[in-house]
């Protein structure tokens, strides 16, 4: 038995914001209230459980556990970058307990053998590891995976993220497939016919540059296309790591005329401008790119009004010889399950955007929602996936627990310092390992 005593619970599904405490036994959450440590704590409960650990959580947030719909463990294929081994590792450490990855490994997950691979690395971990199939057989846009198949042998969800799929008409079929199976599809959205050099956005900083860039009209050109088959087939899509405020006001629209759509925000979308890559250069590089000042406000206004719904890091890994490529060269994309959460407390929350309430909500509660997962809430019967964290902790993002470290946020002083990871009803990752007790 765990207990957790005199934490703040936060919980987006009951709108929870108060001290109390939390027991957990076999995997579960068995009582939640004011005082009810006492019960357990007594000599008698000892007696019958000498291996009763408590958690003192007094001035610490106790949150469901965080869910990741956007990681990069390249694994199998790529694991010099990363694999879930160690993707998993990185995500305990950023207090995430459920991650979904990417279908885009070597060989892509478009087959029965490469879900039940990630399914039976992932057990291994101590966290859940989700596997998204591809959309499209090899990732190549033109013919559909079978969904159907890869659903029952445990795919989460279709994704050919990394590639947009620029066939309409196969995409509108994806989504009645989608329908169908009733399992979400998410979207990397970027037309590449109007894309000089990717990672980089077309405007001030790639003309100081010399680079092409990729304007917003590759992302919103997209965004347009597969709000409206969303909204005419019923499909359930995410928008994937929006970058454009032009997007973020066609989501907003979209939904209101019905469409079933969640988007979703990189911390590194809602805290950095396109000037951070004459900062940090390739450290500063992905997919979509990092835009304007005023996409930036966008972002933030859409998380406050509820029309971006999910944070997700897109952690992509790569190595410090693919970084140190020039410019136009190396490849694009950042780690951030390490540094998700403290981004979002230090510029969503300590800035007064988002209550706590509401980054928890978008990234736990709506994540579970999206992939129909029955998590990213605490209450009594729940599984006791949860993280401990300390809000008012200013910290010094160094090492990682990721192979990589392709992060423009190394140095950085951060407020929400994980302390402690539960998945399941294990400790798989503390901060300060003597304050269990025993």
């Amino acid at each position: 038995m765990l207990i957790i005593q005199n934490g703040r619970i936060i919980d987006p599904k009951s709108q929870t914001d108060a001290i109390m405490d939390l027991a957990i036994d076999q995997g579960k959450i068995i009582a939640m209230g004011a005082g009810i440590s006492s019960r357990f704590l007594s000599e008698e409960a000892s007696a019958r459980d000498p291996g009763l650990i408590l958690l003192d959580a007094d001035g610490l947030a106790v949150a469901p556990g965080l869910i990741d719909v956007h990681v990069h463990f390249r694994d199998p294929g790529l694991t010099y970058k990363e694999d879930i081994r160690t993707g998993a590792r990185a995500a305990a450490k950023g207090g995430f307990t459920t991650v979904v990855c990417m279908a885009n490994t070597k060989p892509p997950v478009d087959n029965v053998e490469t879900v039940e691979y990630i399914l039976a690395e992932g057990r291994k971990t101590g966290i859940h590891v989700l596997p998204a199939a591809a959309i499209t057989l090899g990732m190549k846009g033109r013919e559909l995976t079978d969904m159907n198949l890869l659903k029952q042998h445990g795919a989460v969800g279709f994704t050919d993220d990394g590639l947009p799929l620029m066939d309409a008409s196969l995409v509108k079929h994806a989504m009645e497939e989608a329908v169908r199976l009733d399992v979400p599809l998410s979207f990397h959205e970027e037309d590449p016919s109007f894309i000089q050099n990717n990672g980089i956005h077309q405007g001030n900083v790639s003309r100081q540059l010399g680079i092409g860039g990729s304007p917003s009209l590759a992302e919103d050109v997209m965004v347009a296309r597969d709000c409206m088959l969303a909204l005419h087939t019923g499909a359930s899509i995410d928008i994937q790591h929006i970058s454009s405020g032009n997007s973020v006001r066609m989501v907003e629209l979209a939904k209101q005329l019905g469409a079933h759509i969640m988007a979703e925000v990189t911390p590194h979308h809602f805290s950095l401008d396109e000037n951070a890559v004459l900062k940090y250069g390739s450290l500063a590089k992905m997919n979509p790119p990092l835009r304007t000042e005023l996409d930036r406000e966008e972002i933030l206004k859409g998380l406050q009004r509820g029309v971006i719904d999910i944070i997700a890091t897109d952690h992509a890994p790569h190595s410090p010889e693919e970084k140190a490529r020039p410019l136009t060269e190396a490849p694009s994309g950042i780690i951030g399950l390490e540094t998700s959460l403290a981004l979002a407390v230090t510029n969503l929350f300590h800035t007064g955007y988002l209550s706590l309430l509401q980054v928890i909500e978008k990234m736990s509660l709506n994540p579970a929602r999206l992939y129909r997962l029955d998590k990213g809430f605490l209450a009594v019967g729940a599984d006791a996936d949860i993280v401990l964290f300390d809000p008012s902790e200013l910290w010094t993002v160094t090492e990682f627990a990721s192979k990589a470290s392709n992060s423009p946020f190394i140095g950085e002083r951060l407020f929400g310092k994980v302390k402690y990871t539960i998945c399941g009803g294990q400790i798989v990752y503390q901060d300060t390992p003597a304050a269990a007790q025993e």
